[in-house]
């Protein structure tokens, strides 16, 4: 068996390994917005006690700049940046509410 009939397999099974350790944005930034967004924003974005995000004109750089910077015109708790939420969150969350439809 040459080299090449072993990289080729063992190169697909390290790319499947990588693939299912690396964390889905779109999973993680819904189970983030499901914890932290939807008692105010509604589970599927609908607006509760804060507005609707479904189809929300907000860009997602807006969304994550709103969530990690704050903006003083919002009402809280979006007047300042919310407290633990990293960029990565940030931009998850703001992923997942654009597809919100």
């Amino acid at each position: 068996m040459s080299f090449r009939t072993l990289l080729v397999p063992l190169t697909g099974v390290a790319l499947l390994a990588a693939l299912a350790a690396s964390p889905v944005v779109a999973q993680d930034g819904a189970a983030f917005y499901k914890t932290k967004c939807s008692a105010c924003h509604g589970g599927q974005g609908q607006g509760k006690i804060g507005p609707a995000l479904k189809g929300t004109s907000l860009s997602a750089d807006d969304i994550t700049n709103l969530l990690t910077k704050g903006d003083d015109a919002k009402k809280p708790p979006h007047k300042k940046a919310l407290n633990g939420v990293s960029d990565a969150d940030a931009k998850a969350v703001a992923d997942f509410v654009k597809t919100l439809k």
